[in-house]
């Protein structure tokens, strides 16, 4: 074998997948981590060495779709470590040697897929933007006490390459480093809030242009998240995004209580910036929210399809009731078969999609994972996606066990 040959790496999986893919002028990378060519992560348990790795094998993703790190717009890792987020986001910025820095989410999370996985990396990519004529970034203020972890390098708080826009995830901490608010978490989201509206308006944007909004919180009961996701709504009208809220069970710094970004589509024209209308359906099968909310389940815009997170909640219905309670396999099933139906809406198919972002419980066995992932490309019919799958000790609920969304090519 040509030992000079790039490594080819994949997931410790049996079945056929795809690292990355691409819809309209966007490439998606999964969770890349630190596997070799086997799927076996090359340094476990090693968190420093598993970061390079993982950059390494995005690096080799991205090249299939034409791209290189210089093109990545967004960035996000999911990380299990004794590290707080600024150490992270240093870690992952120094990947990246020209100004701007991507826009960078981190999720401190208790588990990983994969035996001996330390952290998995997501990226989204667009071919080519720093040669764009519009390109706007605005800077994220860092506490005195991150400052020397990037030698004086900016960090990125929103990103915005012609026309795609992405907002890093972020909690209350101000710029001194203090967590504000630290027992109300309705509050910690109308600060976030309030910061992504400023950030998106520096970008000649605002929420109505959100394609997507992901976030995460501590609860799971109904009545802890009923306050949070009213504060959330509150900041869009209808039609909102497709969003996705999962339960978290770590954040950083202490107090958070809650962590929140989105991404959003505008384009420049006439020297003005414009909302593009998107095409917008809804299967009456598909589950509404127990509360009125303004997001939606499926918009298309672009030549992409952006899918809100789909959990087992009974169809046709809007009571924040389950089926098949607590059986994930089962539930994930089901839950695809909402992906079916809203994906035919824009007469596409599971097929089409090109990126894959899965919650799940699980008790942190890397056989559960797999077994998951199998479930998953049942429901595909084919060759997986690039995936983020990401384990939690518990979803929403004892019952609810699974949330995905995804991104399909339009």
């Amino acid at each position: 074998m040509d030992k000079t040959a790039p490594i080819i790496w994949q997931l410790p999986i049996q079945r056929a997948h795809h690292l990355s893919g691409s819809a309209g002028v966007l490439s998606f990378i999964g969770g890349a981590g630190d596997f070799d060519a086997a799927g076996r992560i090359r340094n476990p348990d090693d968190f420093e060495r598993q970061i390079q790795g993982a950059m390494a094998n995005m690096a080799e993703a991205l090249a299939v779709e034409s791209c290189n790190l210089d093109d990545v717009v967004r960035l996000k890792a999911h990380y299990t470590a004794e590290r707080n987020d600024w150490e992270v986001i240093a870690a992952l910025g120094r990947f990246f040697m020209t100004d701007p820095m991507p826009a960078i989410s981190t999720v401190p999370e208790p588990l990983q897929p994969f035996s001996g996985q330390t952290i998995q990396i997501q990226a989204i990519a667009q071919r080519g933007w720093r040669t764009h004529s519009d390109i706007r970034s605005v800077p994220r203020p860092l506490p005195q006490r991150t400052r020397a972890l990037f030698d004086d390098r900016t960090v990125t708080a929103g990103l915005r390459t012609g026309e795609f826009i992405a907002v890093a995830n972020r909690t209350a901490e101000d710029v001194d480093g203090t967590m504000l608010h630290p027992d109300d978490g309705a509050a910690q989201t109308h600060f976030i809030m309030a910061k992504h509206a400023e950030t998106l308006a520096a970008l000649g944007a605002s929420f109505q242009d959100s394609v997507k909004m992901e976030g995460y919180y501590f609860g799971t009961t109904r009545e802890q998240w009923v306050p949070l996701a009213e504060a959330r709504a509150s900041h869009f009208r209808e039609p909102g995004p497709p969003a996705t809220v999962v339960p978290c069970h770590r954040l950083n710094p202490e107090g958070a209580l809650t962590k929140i970004e989105v991404m959003a589509m505008r384009e420049l024209w006439n020297g003005f910036d414009k909302y593009i209308p998107r095409e917008d359906h809804w299967p009456k099968r598909v589950w509404d929210w127990p509360i009125p909310l303004p997001y939606r389940q499926a918009i298309r815009l672009r030549d992409t399809i952006w899918l809100g997170g789909q959990v087992p909640s009974r169809p046709y219905s809007n009571k924040g009731l389950r089926v098949l309670d607590g059986q994930l396999l089962p539930q994930t099933r089901f839950t695809m078969s909402y992906i079916e139906d809203l994906l035919r809406s824009f007469e596409r198919r599971p097929a089409d999609l090109k990126l894959m972002v899965c919650y799940f419980t699980s008790t942190g066995t890397e056989a559960e994972t797999v077994a998951f992932a199998a479930t998953l490309g049942d429901c595909v019919g084919g060759a997986l996606p690039a995936m983020t799958l990401v384990p939690k000790p518990m979803m929403h609920s004892p019952d609810t066990t699974v949330e995905i969304w995804g991104v399909a090519q339009g």
